[in-house]
């Protein structure tokens, strides 16, 4: 029982880091991004290949020119051999671009094919590989947010997830 213990933490562990990738991405957050990554780790995205500090400055930057991003989660399949794992991660990526003057909805769906290793007891990634599965881009069409003004929006580095004390609040008779 204590090793099935041991293996369903290390699978919590691990896919809780696809959880702060995905939050490190959306909110444009090089901190929490490169936090999962072990300083050796490879990224191999095809059109970037190597570092995960040459990935972090990339996605960062291109990331904080967009006007909104979301990365959704979808099957997460961890297969551990030891202190190494190997991961499925299906992910759904929502990009709303201006491109001489039009929002454009992109939308990348696809595959992390991953390796994780536990050095001294933590958990990272030590290899990234991303492949996509389908795309579509298309202008945008969003009129929720011309009909609800007073929306509470998403941020980048000043979004609302940072600020705990917020959630604090209580309604008072």
């Amino acid at each position: 029982m204590e090793q099935v213990i041991k293996e369903l933490h290390a699978k919590q562990t691990i896919t809780e880091l696809s959880a702060r990738y995905m939050r490190g991405l959306d909110r444009a957050d090089a901190n929490t991004l490169r936090a999962v990554f072990f300083d050796d780790a490879y990224c191999e995205y095809g059109f970037l290949n190597g570092s995960a500090d040459e990935f972090v400055n990339f996605a960062v930057t291109e990331l904080k020119k967009h006007q909104a991003n979301q990365h959704l989660l979808g099957n997460i399949l961890i297969e551990l051999e030891g202190d190494e794992a190997f991961g499925e991660v299906y992910f759904h990526a929502y990009h709303k671009i201006n491109i001489e003057g039009v929002f454009y909805d992109m939308i990348v769906a696809g595959r992390y094919l991953d390796r994780y290793e536990c050095r001294q007891g933590v958990w990272k990634m030590a290899y990234r590989s991303e492949r996509v599965d389908w795309s579509r881009t298309t202008e945008t069409c969003d009129p929720y947010f011309e009909q609800v003004p007073a929306t509470l929006l998403a941020g980048k580095l000043d979004d609302a997830v940072y600020d705990r004390e917020a959630r604090r609040k209580k309604f008072e008779r």
